[in-house]
C-alpha cells in the first residue's frame, strides 16, 4: 500500500495508533462527527512500531465495537523505520517516468534498500535555474516489513485501512498555515512538535510539510532533562532543515499532543529555545466539541488530521 493523501467522500475515520493510546476521529462531510479513544498497554506499540500485532488487534476489536465506529479507516505512522528527504528534479510530466526517475535518485539519497520499501512522493515546490524548471519532491521510504505488520494487525480487527498517511502530515494539516504562499514569496515555516506516546516534529510552509523526524526524546512530566534534550533535538531538526537547497527560515515552534497540556516543560521550553514558542489549539481551526468530556483533546490531534486527509 502507498502513503495515500485520498480524500474520502463520505465518513472516515482517522486512526492514531500511539504508543500510549488509540484514538479515532469520525469526518463526515467536512466536520467532526464523533471521538473515541482508550488506553493502550505498555509494550504493544513501542517507538511507534507494532510490537504486538495480536493485542493490538484485540484493543481495535473492542475499542470499535464499543463505540460502534465505521470500519474504513485512514491510519498514521511516525517512526525510525521512516526516511523522509528532500529531492530536486527535473519537471517530468509522464507519472510513469517521473516514478521510475524518483525510485532511481530514491536510491542514491536514501539509507535503505528500496526492494524492502514502500516508496511515495509528492511535490513541494518549484524553482527557475539556468538549467531549466526543477521540482523539489519530499519522498517517503517506510520499510515495508513495518507497515505490513501494522496492516496485518488492523485488518485482523476487521477494519478496512483505505489510506496510510506520515502523522506529520496530519498534524501540518490540522496546526499548519492554511494560506498558500504567493507565488516567489518566501514565507517563513513553522515547527510543529507533538508530545505523545512519541514525539513527532514536523516543519512546514503553509500547508506543506518540509520536513519530518521522530524525536528520541519522549514527553514525560517527571523527567527534568526532557526539555534540554527536546530543545537540542528540535534545533538540530532546523538546523538540517536550514542545510536543505532553498529552506525557508523557522519563525516559531507549535507544541501539540498530551504533552502539551504540561505548563512547566512548555515555560521551560520557550525560555530554552531561541525561537518563540506556543501551544497549538487541540483540533486546529476543527471544533472540540465532539470530544468526550472526559479526554484529553490533545489526544485527537493526530487522529482529525488523518480524518482530513486531502487530494494530492
Amino acid at each position: 500500500m502507498k502513503f495515500s493523501l485520498s480524500k474520502q467522500s463520505s465518513e472516515s475515520v482517522g486512526l492514531d495508533i500511539d504508543d500510549r493510546c488509540l484514538a479515532a476521529a469520525v469526518i463526515d462531510g467536512g466536520s467532526v462527527g464523533r471521538m473515541a479513544s482508550v488506553d493502550l498497554e505498555r509494550g504493544v506499540v513501542a517507538d511507534g512500531e507494532v510490537k504486538d500485532p495480536e493485542a493490538l488487534t484485540a484493543a481495535l476489536k473492542e475499542m470499535f465495537t464499543r463505540f460502534k465506529l465505521p470500519r474504513r479507516v485512514r491510519l498514521g505512522v511516525a517512526n525510525q523505520q521512516i526516511v523522509v528527504r528532500q529531492l530536486d528534479m527535473p519537471m517530468i510530466e509522464d507519472a510513469n517516468e517521473q516514478a521510475a526517475a524518483v525510485r532511481f535518485q530514491a536510491a542514491e539519497a536514501i539509507a535503505m534498500p528500496l526492494e524492502d520499501a514502500v516508496l511515495d512522493f509528492q511535490p513541494i515546490g518549484v524553482s527557475e535555474t539556468p538549467e531549466g524548471t526543477r521540482q523539489r519532491l519530499l519522498v517517503v521510504a517506510a520499510r515495508e516489513s513495518m507497515i505490513s505488520r501494522l496492516l496485518a494487525a488492523v485488518k485482523g480487527a476487521g477494519l478496512k485501512p483505505n489510506g496510510i498517511d506520515l502523522s506529520a502530515f496530519a498534524l501540518v494539516r490540522i496546526l499548519g498555515d492554511s494560506r498558500v504562499p504567493d507565488p516567489g514569496v518566501s514565507e517563513p515555516a513553522r515547527v510543529i512538535c507533538h508530545l505523545g506516546g512519541i514525539t513527532n516534529l514536523a516543519i512546514a510552509a503553509g500547508p506543506v510539510c518540509l520536513f519530518t523526524r521522530p524525536l528520541r526524546t519522549v514527553w514525560s512530566s517527571e523527567d527534568e532533562h526532557a526539555v534540554s534534550s527536546l530543545a537540542e533535538e528540535i534545533r538540530l531538526s532546523i538546523e538540517f532543515h536550514m542545510a536543505q537547497p532553498g529552506a525557508c527560515p523557522v519563525d516559531r515552534v507549535v507544541l501539540s499532543g498530551p504533552g502539551a497540556t504540561d505548563e512547566r516543560l512548555v515555560a521551560e521550553l520557550g525560555a530554552t529555545m531561541a525561537l518563540p514558542v506556543s501551544v497549538g489549539e487541540p483540533l486546529g481551526a476543527v471544533s472540540a466539541d465532539a470530544v468526550p468530556s472526559t479526554d484529553d483533546p490533545y489526544r485527537y490531534t493526530v487522529a482529525a488530521g488523518l480524518a482530513l486527509g486531502v487530494e494530492r
